[in-house]
């Protein structure tokens, strides 16, 4: 077979070849949401699955990554002793994204020769307003959860599996905040915007960092800024988040625990079928616990002073058996 021969043979195997690439490669390397179906995010949740990973009756996902080697290696990023709250104070009143905002009553009683303060708390934290962590039972998906466990252990009176009680032993990591706007030399995102995994690796590039396996991963999206100077919004409306691609990249690096100022998702999805395939993807796919609606204004502002975007990472849930996740209020120690 001469040159000329082969170099024909050769085109029409790659013309072929490219031409047999399936629907859902080639969205997932595109930004363009039109292109990503409610199939291909169901198709996503399956290929990118780590279900078995760690055996068939794993309870703890990604968090399986977070080893001791990893805490102490954590523990050693503490240098400064500055510490950060990256939680929102608990809102009591009714605003666009607090569908049932807390009920706090607090009354004064005499017992035992003292006077006593005592309070009782009422709250829905899933949703728009609390700093929470979503459970691995948070997301439902063709009648099953992480790992195959069956949706039948979600009972009114609790989750038989997967339940925050399975994260009693709190998470203890390297954290490393991506500030998005930052990056982009803007205040905030404007909300319906996407992240990309190209948006993370400049980061990267600009901070030299790298995100590693069992690093928490926080995205700042400057929601916070753009209220305060915009005003609340419907957050179901328009938000900034990851794109579903970032899926992909998050098992790739093998992250522990996603975390943003928004709920992860963008909204609106732009995938008809699905409001919020990160929460199904990570959820359900990979293992992978979620941090929704933190603070990381003084964060940012913390990591710019000492121009250190790693930190030690604590969080400590709720020991709550059956619970769907908890409110939460996350440490960051430089």
């Amino acid at each position: 077979m001469n040159k000329f021969v082969k170099s024909i043979f050769l085109f029409i195997v790659l013309t072929f070849a490219l031409a047999s690439i399936s629907t859902d490669v080639v969205a997932q390397n595109s930004g363009d949401l039109k292109t990503i179906t409610k199939e291909i995010i169901n198709q996503w949740t399956e290929e990118l699955s780590n279900w078995g990973r760690w055996g068939k009756d794993d309870e703890l996902g990604t968090l399986n990554l977070i080893t001791s080697n990893k805490r102490k290696e954590a523990a050693s990023l503490v240098t400064e002793g500055i510490s950060v709250s990256l939680a929102l104070d608990v809102p009591k009143n009714i605003g666009p994204n607090s569908q049932s905002p807390l009920e706090h009553v607090l009354e004064i009683s005499e017992w035992a020769g003292h006077t006593w303060a005592v309070d009782k708390y009422t709250m829905e934290y899933h949703g728009f307003a609390y700093s929470h962590i979503d459970a691995l039972c948070h997301i439902l998906y063709k009648g099953k959860m992480y790992n195959g466990f069956s949706q039948d252990f979600v009972k009114p009176n609790g989750a038989g599996k997967l339940d925050i009680q399975k994260m009693n032993k709190g998470i203890f990591t390297r954290g490393i905040l991506v500030d998005i706007p930052r990056l982009k030399g803007i205040p905030y995102l404007k909300p319906g915007a996407a992240i990309m995994p190209a948006d993370i690796e400049a980061w990267e590039e600009k901070t030299g960092l790298k995100i590693e396996s069992g690093d928490v991963l926080l995205i700042r999206t400057g929601r916070w800024v753009c209220e305060q100077q915009e005003g609340s919004w419907d957050f179901t409306k328009a938000a900034a988040g990851l794109h579903p691609t970032m899926a992909k990249w998050l098992k790739v690096r093998d992250v522990s625990v996603l975390g943003s100022d928004g709920v992860n998702d963008k909204y609106p999805s732009g995938i008809e079928g699905i409001s919020s395939p990160i929460h199904q993807l990570l959820l359900v796919g990979l293992g992978m616990p979620l941090l929704d609606n933190l603070d990381l204004e003084e964060l940012a502002t913390t990591a710019a002073t000492l121009n250190r975007w790693e930190f030690l990472f604590v969080a400590t849930p709720l020991r709550i058996p059956g619970g769907t996740g908890t409110p939460i209020n996350p440490i960051a120690t430089f």
